[in-house]
């Protein structure tokens, strides 16, 4: 038997391939299903089971290319009405793979048809619990992203979640190894630790939702401190649940060249979204008006599923020439399928063809401690909330990139304002949609808090929670 986790960082998300003989299984794979049929064609083995966890709101799935390439039925848990042909297994039924039995667990919580899948080897001992967005490292799969589609309140889903762990998984030895669906970073939960396997002996030990007193403690406990869900979540379930294109049909019509002319002619005549996916160095110095910055070496997708939102805003690209492709699969991961095109031979060819460009002011940290005064210069720091509450720039107004469409309306214009996040990724994404929105009355300090702490700027860990932005 040979068990693989497939971690895709940028996601936070785990995918299993599962060999047992000459049969195999996948659990939650990922959008793109050529990395799946080469280990299958390497391996030698069938796809007999394609399992999925429950409907993701944070990616969308492979299932349906996968079942297409390869005739593997898909199974889901208990209650899960897809629209689409697929087996929807009874609570403890017991599936087959070579030598070794998968038994699903129903775990309603996160959302209703959530389930686990426990591994018994060839002797029928107990090995492994894939437990999706049911248990977590460190934490448990929040309890608010169902409540319209189960009719229920967060508090009631919290419930549940609290009877399927208590009832469920607990009851298991402790020696099974854990594999979640996500690890740190994920939005769909609040506390996960940076390991993806674990055992479940220490989860019980250490994963505070595990180990509250009672249901009413628990259900406190995982609702405190929930922030918004990103908006595109709900896309994801919709298209997880109801299919959609396959992504050779989406890479294909995304795969489309546009010289700078062309590019142009589509931004104007269209509500494309022109999303520049280059550095931050690189962009602050010269992109095409108007462009989003997310770069693709960070957190790419999620902060484009949070700020662009609709997975059916048409997209035009500027990437580093030779990264379409990759830029065009890692948006099919969270469902933006309507990439209509990329700028042929990126910026470097639009800035030859003589067309207007455009740059944000971007300062260093020596110069920003040069010009920053206190209780005079206004400082907004994008970084999340808890990052600012454990140390900020004396002053600085909180300001969290998510947050961005909320609270642009309270910028005044024409005061001049600092703009920071950690290290200067999130920054420039916060720039180049302040800037895209007419504000220009602003530095962008290179490097982030993490060298404002370096210079004679002054820090603290105190929070005015009467400021606002004027």
């Amino acid at each position: 038997m040979k068990i693989e986790q497939i971690y895709t960082g940028c996601l936070a998300q785990g995918a299993y391939y599962i060999v047992s003989g000459n049969e195999a299984l996948i659990i939650d794979p990922l959008r793109e299903v050529e990395p799946y049929l080469a280990r299958l064609k390497d391996d030698g083995v069938q796809l007999k089971y394609i399992f999925e966890t429950h409907f993701h709101a944070d990616f969308v799935s492979g299932h349906l290319d996968l079942s297409k390439s390869t005739e593997a039925p898909i199974v889901y848990g208990p209650t899960a009405v897809p629209a689409f042909e697929a087996i929807v297994a009874t609570d403890e039924q017991v599936f087959e793979i070579g030598s070794v039995k998968i038994k699903v667990l129903h775990t309603p919580g996160h959302t209703m048809e959530s389930s686990c899948f426990l591994l018994m080897d060839e002797h029928g001992k107990d090995v492994a619990l894939f437990s999706g967005d049911t248990l977590f490292l460190g934490d448990v799969g929040r309890p608010d992203l169902a409540q319209k589609a189960a009719h229920m309140t967060q508090d009631q889903l919290a419930g549940l979640l609290y009877e399927s762990l208590m009832n469920k998984i607990m009851p298991l030895a402790d020696d099974i190894t854990v594999y979640p669906a996500h690890g740190a970073g994920s939005a769909c939960g609040k506390n996960m630790m940076k390991e993806t396997v674990d055992t479940l002996g220490n989860q019980k030990k250490m994963n505070y939702a595990l180990n509250q007193p009672n249901k009413e403690a628990f259900i406190e406990a995982v609702t405190d401190g929930l922030l918004p869900p990103p908006a595109y979540f709900g896309f994801n379930v919709a298209m997880n649940k109801g299919g959609y294109d396959s992504f050779d049909e989406v890479k294909s019509r995304a795969l489309s060249p546009l010289a700078p002319e062309a590019f142009e002619l589509v931004a104007e005549s269209t509500s494309a979204l022109i999303l520049d996916t280059r550095s931050a160095a690189s962009f602050t110095v010269g992109f095409v008006p108007n462009s989003i910055n997310i770069g693709i070496k960070g957190d790419f997708a999620p902060w484009v599923g949070a700020l662009i939102g609709d997975v059916k805003q048409e997209i035009l690209l500027v990437t580093d020439p030779g990264m379409e492709e990759e830029v065009i699969t890692r948006l099919s991961r969270v469902g933006f399928d309507h990439v209509v095109g990329y700028l042929a031979g990126g910026f470097d060819a639009w800035k030859s063809s003589g067309k207007e460009i455009d740059q944000v002011t971007r300062i260093t940290p020596d110069t920003f401690a040069e010009l920053f005064e206190l209780n005079k210069s206004l400082v907004i720091d994008v970084r999340k909330e808890g990052e600012y509450a454990a140390e900020h720039v004396s002053e600085a107004y909180s300001k969290p990139l998510a947050y961005i469409n909320e609270w642009t309306k309270d910028i005044n214009p024409n005061e001049h304002f600092f703009l920071h996040c950690q290290g200067g990724y999130r920054s420039m994404i916060a720039a180049s949609i302040l800037q895209a929105r007419g504000f220009r009355n602003f530095s962008e300090v290179e490097g982030g808090f993490a060298a404002i702490s370096k210079t004679s700027v002054p820090t603290t860990d105190f929070i005015c929670q009467s400021k606002v932005l004027k």
